[in-house]
């Protein structure tokens, strides 16, 4: 059985965490802005990053030290991305490993970093240095730290599950944050969930790559693609239980799609949270163009805005999506009111169709009428505050 519940990124037994303020952005400011989540056991670790060719310098540091599979802690901060930043950059991410593992009393190269907010940026790194030694550790502390490091977040992300099996019990966790650039292939976020579940480094990658695949990756606001995104998990077996692969993944799957759905409800200037479920694809891929073709169309994104179910919009958007079509197969439904048979529009009540537009939250469902392939995208409408928020930093 699988329980919600309070704790966070520190639910699972053996996690600590803790945050402060950096002064990252603004030295006046006295608002927390770098977190350090550890575990107080070798954790294994496992990790998915941007696919941008341009990658901020925390996550070419991460990358480097997870390659041996294991990790004891996660430097994160909000304020300022270290992207674009040549070699101080690099030498930047270092020294914020190299001084949280001073303070843990581990290795650098078992810290991982994690930076967000305006690229092109020097990081303050000796205020950060400064820092690190205030922060209190404690297995309270995950919602201040998924305080710490919001950025145009309007509230803290994080939620943690506990798991009954007939050898014991575990427990899985994660904090994120994340609000604009967001588009598959994770998204602008940084997300840090931990388990204290006894489970192989190769099984926990793979069990990562699957509930990111299905959470993160399912998610876009504007279809922008961040230089700093990351997802990282640390398992240090502190429950003794070693789950079945397919329950520690229903386990990560929970967590992080609560998160990738908080990440998009949380979207700049967002009034609308749109599922966009296509089915009767002929391929994986073409679901997957069609679907995020829609979800990414700013035509059909602004019709949302102003509570308008423009299917011709979708159509279009699936048209040049680069997904196999026949337009006579088709068929829309907005919720369980039918709109679009055969490619035509229905005699569905107009009004009907508009009172569903209209919510806060509403599903689309497409059938491409072609094949057995599916995928589901989690997006959101475009509005003039979202302009507004993005005309400077």
């Amino acid at each position: 059985m699988i329980e919600q519940i309070r704790g966070g990124v520190t639910a699972a037994a053996g996690f600590l965490c803790g945050s402060t303020s950096a002064g990252i952005k603004n030295p006046q400011a006295p608002r927390e802005d770098l977190a350090l989540v550890y575990s107080e056991l070798p954790a294994v670790a496992a990790g998915t990053f941007t696919t941008n060719l341009v990658k901020a310098a925390p996550v070419r540091v991460s990358m480097e030290h997870i390659a041996s599979g294991e990790a004891r802690a996660v430097v994160l901060n909000s304020g300022n991305a270290n992207a674009c930043t040549g070699p101080d950059g690099l030498k930047d991410a270092r020294r914020m490993a190299v001084s949280a593992g001073l303070v843990l009393g581990v290795a650098g190269e078992e810290v991982l970093v994690c930076s967000t907010g305006r690229i092109g940026v020097r990081m303050p790194i000796a205020r950060i240095e400064e820092s690190i030694p205030r922060i209190k550790l404690s297995n309270t502390a995950s919602l201040k730290c998924a305080k710490a490091i919001m950025t145009s977040d309007t509230f803290p992300k994080e939620i943690a599950v506990r798991v009954e099996t007939p050898k014991g019990v575990f427990h899985v966790g994660g904090i994120a944050k994340g609000a604009g650039m967001i588009d598959p292939n994770m998204a602008t976020m940084l997300c840090v969930i931990t388990t204290d579940a006894k489970v192989s480094q190769a099984d926990l990658k793979k069990v990562l790559g699957g509930a990111v695949e299905d959470s993160f990756n399912r998610i876009t606001i504007d279809g922008d693609m961040s230089t700093n995104d990351t997802v990282i998990a640390l398992a240090n077996g502190a429950s003794k239980v070693r789950p079945p692969l397919a329950l520690l993944r229903e386990a990560f799957d929970a967590v992080a799609q609560t998160l990738a759905r908080m990440i998009v409800k949380d979207g700049e200037g967002v009034t609308k949270f749109v599922e966009i479920a296509l089915t009767g694809a002929a391929s994986k891929e073409d679901a997957r163009k069609a679907a995020e073709a829609i979800a990414n169309s700013t035509l059909v994104k602004c019709a949302w805005a102003g509570g308008d179910p423009n299917w011709g919009r979708i159509m279009d958007a699936m048209g040049y999506s680069g997904a196999k079509l026949v337009e006579e197969k088709v068929s829309i439904d907005y919720e369980d009111l039918p709109l679009v048979r055969g490619g035509l529009v229905t005699d569905t009540p107009w009004k009907k169709v508009q009172a569903v537009a209209a919510r806060k939250e509403f599903r689309i469902g497409v059938d491409l009428g072609l094949g057995r392939f599916s995928h589901t995208v989690w997006t959101t409408d475009l509005t003039e505050e979202y302009v507004r928020l993005n005309l400077g930093e």
